[in-house]
């Protein structure tokens, strides 16, 4: 049984200090997909969504051109306790792919070195494209904000939701 344990903005707060996921997307056969990718997320003043600077030619891009569905899950490994399983969390919605232009979009990779590294490669804008993930309000977490002594006493516990408020959803 999960519940809305911790608040959506302690959940944002950690999401924005990484930039590490992994994408699932489904394919042309409706089998998922999945690929580590660099993400950034929204403005705070914006709608919350996560955007990812692929290739247009990427099985990614064709997949969500077919089937906009997508997941995209952040971990949160133990970098010192190898053997406590990574904490997470979960969103699931909907893709769109936006111009390699979008102020949002090149504002939320500027936030990271990696990011900022990304938008400095040296590719023709017209290979590239951000996914942006508008996010169902729901976000599924695991063990994120949890110390491993209250995981260690029940980690069936360690699961929970939070909700993104409405006023941050896309309009």
């Amino acid at each position: 049984m999960t519940k809305e344990r911790f608040s959506f903005e302690s959940v944002e707060k950690a999401v924005r200090k990484k930039s590490f996921g992994v994408l699932t997307t489904i394919n042309s056969k409706g089998r998922p997909h999945s690929t580590g990718i660099i993400y950034g997320v929204s403005p705070p003043t914006s709608p919350f969504a996560l955007y990812i600077l692929v290739g247009k030619n990427y099985a990614k891009v064709r997949n969500i051109k077919a089937n906009n569905q997508v997941s995209l899950v952040v971990t949160f490994p133990h970098y010192w306790l190898r053997f406590v399983p990574a904490s997470y969390a979960m969103f699931r919605g909907t893709a769109e792919l936006v111009s390699f232009n979008n102020i949002d979009a090149r504002w939320s990779m500027s936030q990271s070195r990696i990011g900022r590294m990304n938008l400095a490669t040296d590719v023709s804008e017209d290979e590239m494209v951000f996914i942006k993930i508008n996010p169902e309000p729901t976000i599924f977490c695991y063990g994120l904000g949890i110390s491993i002594m209250e995981m260690r006493g029940d980690h069936t516990n360690a699961g929970y939701k939070a909700t993104i408020p409405p006023e941050r959803m896309k309009k």
